[in-house]
């Protein structure tokens, strides 16, 4: 039975609350909610909605992640990596399809947690990870250019190449205030860490540009300009008309949220366990996010998942138990209904700068550069995924690098299979020398799947025509596949026909359940499967006796 880690640590059985770590708790999440609250309201503008439905996810999805996941420490909210995967859902389905599809990957994130799918994040590579985030994060910089340079473009296209082009057509629109509010925005998110670690950079530019441009009644584009007047209420549950025919459509978004929302979460909870020396509870964790992600779209929010800047600003600050996600909701909730009118004075130009900062960061330029020097199969993985993320979507690009990584994982494993060949003579005592001339010894190492099995093969293609007994040692190979049993199947026949005894020696105890389902254990005999070698050439020697 999965239990969310507040009840495990309420019922202390992981160390319970101390009047101390509460409090540093309630800190941490008041510190996390301040870096959350631009972030939130600028996420929210570049998914195509209004800034409130940034906000509105962060509070509800922040609340339910932290009350019943399986983290100490994460921060759910709206992250980068949606905005591109938003965008392209509400062009092509409208706001309500995006709101059906946030709910039906909710449903799809909660059949993963009780399915028990939270392990098979291990199956991804660290190629494929590092590939697409690369790639959400320069996509989501190129989405922020129109506001940063304040150019005037009534649609943007959502493709990665046609959006760049119609920068390029539009470039003579630029608003030199609006990139001049930018540049200064990402001088002081960068610098102002070295003043003070507390306060985020993020929020200090937001303060000080908003500030100059309503004192200096600066000519660009903001909230207010773009959005008009921004609700400061939490909406009413509104359910959507849901019918077979809109699940059949919206199941590939909604899958794709479902997918991106469990990588990134159990990614952060993964990169906190590390942090705090934790181990998270995965399945758990894919629950809450699922539950989170159905509330979030009752609400009219956007997608939401673990948010892992955000989870570590949460440690880095003192954050040990779920209390602090949940002050961090609460205290967004209390800004939201107290400063979210003054929204409307916020100039885009910051927001881009802002996003623009997280996408670079998100890009993990350091990893991907050391991934370059890897072997060539982790190269070709990095950066196709790299570049399908961008031209295409994430969905394409986790499937295709899947998919390359599984066939490339598949031929090294081929590749590493050897059959070693020997005579019985080599392993027997100067007495049965000469019998066990007519005994041939074949050491199979490595898996037996079909990938591999023309290695064997083609060893005991090559066997002379005084052998007499066969015996295939199967000490190193312990997974084998249909195919791979088809071709001992077919081996076996093959020696019989030509008067050959077939022997297995120290046969994996998987691989013989195998054989006995298979009924192979019963057409040859217990005799012809010895659990050791001596015995198996024991036996080899007592049938080429009888044989001659």
């Amino acid at each position: 039975m999965e239990t969310p880690k507040l009840i495990d640590i309420f019922n202390k059985k992981e160390g319970g609350f101390s009047k101390e770590q509460v409090i540093k708790d309630i800190i941490a999440g008041i510190i996390v909610a301040i870096i959350a609250l631009p972030l939130s309201v600028a996420l929210g503008i570049s998914s195509g909605v209004t800034p409130d439905k940034g906000l509105i996810t962060a509070i509800i999805a922040g609340f339910i992640i932290s009350a019943i996941g399986g983290s100490r420490v994460q921060i759910g909210g709206p992250t980068g990596a949606f905005v591109v995967i938003v965008y392209g859902i509400i062009e092509q389905y409208g706001f309500e399809g995006l709101v059906i599809s946030t709910i039906m990957a909710g449903i799809i994130l909660i059949i993963f947690g009780l399915l028990k799918f939270g392990s098979l994040i291990k199956y991804i590579c660290y190629p494929i990870t590092v590939g697409f985030t690369a790639g959400i994060g320069v996509t989501l910089f190129a989405t922020q250019i129109k506001d940063f340079l304040g150019l005037n473009i009534d649609k943007v296209p959502s493709e990665f190449i046609p959006k760049i082009s119609a920068y390029i057509n539009n470039i003579g629109t630029i608003n030199w205030i609006a990139f001049l509010l930018g540049v200064i925005s990402i001088a002081i998110i960068v610098l102002w860490p070295k003043v003070n670690k507390t306060i985020p950079g993020s929020l200090v530019a937001l303060i000080i540009v908003t500030v100059g441009t309503v004192i200096f009644k600066l000519d660009v584009p903001t909230i207010g300009s773009q959005f008009g007047e921004i609700s400061s209420s939490i909406p009413k549950i509104s359910i959507p008309n849901i019918d077979f025919a809109t699940i059949k459509v919206l199941f590939k978004p909604a899958f794709t949220i479902a997918v991106l929302a469990g990588i990134e979460s159990l990614l952060s909870a993964v990169v906190s366990d590390a942090m705090i020396e934790d181990k998270h509870n995965s399945n758990m964790e894919l629950i809450a996010q699922g539950v989170a992600n159905i509330a979030t779209g009752l609400f009219g929010g956007i997608p939401a998942t673990g948010a892992i800047a955000r989870t570590a600003a949460n440690v880095k600050n003192g954050g040990r138990t779920p209390i602090a996600g949940i002050v961090h909701a609460i205290t967004l909730l209390l800004i939201m209904k107290v400063f979210m009118p003054l929204a409307k004075f916020i100039p885009l130009a910051v927001l881009a700068a802002i996003l623009m900062v997280v996408s670079y960061n998100m890009c993990e330029f350091k990893a991907f550069k050391e991934l370059l020097r890897a072997n060539k199969s982790d190269i070709a993985i990095l950066i196709v995924t790299f570049l399908l993320t961008v031209i295409f979507d994430l969905v394409v690009a986790i499937e295709i690098g899947v998919v390359i990584s599984v066939v490339l994982f598949m031929r090294q494993m081929a590749v590493s299979t050897e059959v070693h060949k020997s005579h019985g003579a080599e392993h027997l005592e100067d007495s049965v020398r000469k019998i066990g001339e007519k005994i041939l010894v074949y050491d199979l190492k490595g898996p037996l799947f079909f990938g591999s099995v023309d290695t064997l093969s083609d060893k005991l293609s090559d066997i002379k025509d005084n052998t007499k007994v066969v015996i295939l040692r199967m000490r190193h190979s312990k997974v084998i596949d249909a195919t791979g049993y088809d071709t001992i199947y077919k081996l076996q026949e093959s020696l019989k026909k030509q008067g050959v005894i077939l022997i297995f020696s120290e046969m994996h105890i998987d691989v013989k359940e195998l054989m006995e389902r298979r009924g192979f254990v019963d057409k040859l005999g217990e005799r012809a499967f010895c659990n050791d070698f001596d015995k198996a050439l024991s036996v080899g020697l007592e049938k080429v006796s009888e044989l001659i």
